[in-house]
Parts: structure tokens; C-alpha cells; sequence
């Protein structure tokens, strides 16, 4: 089983997708943090864009635990996450601080039963931490991963993102992706 967790819109076949919006291609409409339909060990693949990101430092560790839980050994968690150094670079060419204020803060509306909520990012990364963060808690061999060299290539997601927007040959890759092995 693979798990595309965070989905939104983006569908990618051959994938469970996991999100708390409600869309046809949405196998469980529920948290990405808590996976209590999925079975302990049963998922070969995890991947999630532009998602982790929503939960702070604390959060993340709860996050991955889970996420562990239902990776099976050897497993894959692919990340991609706003790349602050990359964020930083756009900033000082550009000194224009629009153009990092939507990656490095995000939002998103959702619809909750008590009417809608605005979800906002609330922590950021560099390679070297989120590398520390998924050593921590009991994944090994972080390491970039190319977006092109995925079976999940063809959608096009902030795993792709780039400044100036869509230039994928020359501009700069503004998404920091990572996997790493379940221990």
C-alpha cells in the first residue's frame, strides 16, 4: 500500500489518499496525524507534500510515530516541505518579502463541523533538520530526492515548486524533499 497523505485536489494513481477535505478521489476523509483505519507495518510507501509543515516541533515527533506505525519495515517516508534556505535565497535576490511569505506561512480553509477554519504553517526546515528530526525518531538514510525520478512525477505538486514560478529548468527549487527508511 502507498499512502499520499495531504492530498488536496492532486491525485496520484495506485495511491490511498488520505485528506480532510472531501473530494471523489479521498479514500478517508480524516487527519493525516492520526491513521487509526490503517494497519500497524501495512504501507510500503508514505508520501506527503507540503503538509508536515502544518504541525510545530512538538507535533512532528507525534506525527512521524504514527507515520511509523503504519510504514511497513524498510519502508519510504517521502517528504516535501517549504525549503527555507532555498526561501532565504529568493529573498535576498529578490528582497522582496511576498515572495516567501506564502511558503514560509502558509494557509489553508477548511471546513470543520463548527464552520471554517484557516490552518496555517507553524514551523519550517532546513536539510539538516528535518535530516535530525526523522534520525530521531527511528528513520535512517535521509536523503534528497528528485522529484522527476518518482512515479508520482506527472502531478504536479509543491514538491515542484520553483522560483520564478514553473521555471523547473532554471529557477530555484523552493520545496526541501527528503526521504528516509522506516528503521
Amino acid at each position: 500500500m502507498k499512502l499520499h497523505l495531504g492530498c488536496w485536489h492532486r491525485q496520484i494513481p495506485g495511491f490511498v489518499h488520505v485528506d480532510l477535505c472531501d473530494m471523489p478521489h479521498i479514500a478517508h476523509q480524516h487527519r493525516i496525524d492520526q491513521l487509526p483505519f490503517i494497519a500497524d507495518n501495512s504501507a510500503e510507501l508514505i508520501y506527503c507534500s507540503h503538509a508536515f509543515e502544518y504541525f510545530d516541533r512538538q507535533q512532528a515527533v507525534v506525527v512521524l510515530a504514527e507515520w511509523r506505525r503504519v510504514l511497513a519495515p524498510g519502508g519510504v517516508l517521502r517528504l516535501a516541505v517549504p525549503d527555507f534556505e532555498a526561501l532565504i535565497q529568493v529573498y535576498r535576490q529578490t528582497g522582496a518579502i511576498e515572495r516567501v511569505l506564502g511558503p514560509l506561512y502558509g494557509r489553508m480553509e477548511i471546513q470543520t463541523a463548527s464552520g471554517p477554519e484557516c490552518l496555517y504553517h507553524k514551523t519550517c526546515y532546513d536539510e539538516r533538520s528535518l535530516s535530525t528530526l526523522l534520525e530521531a525518531n527511528g528513520f535512517t538514510q535521509p536523503r534528497l530526492w528528485d522529484w522527476r525520478a518518482t512515479e508520482h512525477a506527472g502531478v504536479d505538486d509543491h514538491s515542484q515548486a520553483y522560483f520564478p514560478h514553473m521555471q523547473k529548468d532554471s529557477g530555484i527549487l523552493v520545496s526541501l524533499n527528503v526521504e528516509a527508511i522506516k528503521a
